[in-house]
């Protein structure tokens, strides 16, 4: 009954682990794509002189337009930093150890 609850425990962690990743990496290519319709707009906006005069375009500037471009680089570079340094090497060694320590602990009696 303990190996059970053990690999319940571990099937848990990996889907929180896994889950994570997806939701981290679902919500960078949204902020991609809205990045990209911004940076259209902006392009749109000050190159080729379309007036955009109402609420929100009216403040995208260069100064926004900088900060937004480092914001955004700085979550690209962490999010494939991440995965280049826990990536799918690290995923197997560490579900290997898990097993390793859940075969330990097994008790075959």
């Amino acid at each position: 009954m303990e190996t059970n609850c053990n690999y319940n425990q571990e099937k848990f962690k990996f889907e929180a682990i896994f889950s994570k990743k997806i939701v981290k990496l679902r919500s960078f290519y949204l902020h991609a794509f809205i990045y990209a319709i911004g940076l259209i707009i902006y392009v749109l906006k000050e190159f080729y002189g379309i007036s955009l005069n109402f609420f929100p375009m009216i403040y995208l500037n260069s100064v926004v337009m900088i900060i937004w471009t480092s914001v955004f680089l700085v979550s690209a570079i962490d999010l494939f930093a991440y995965y280049k340094i826990f990536g799918e090497e690290w995923e197997e060694r560490k579900l290997k150890n898990i097993l390793d320590k859940r075969t330990k602990t097994q008790k075959w009696e």
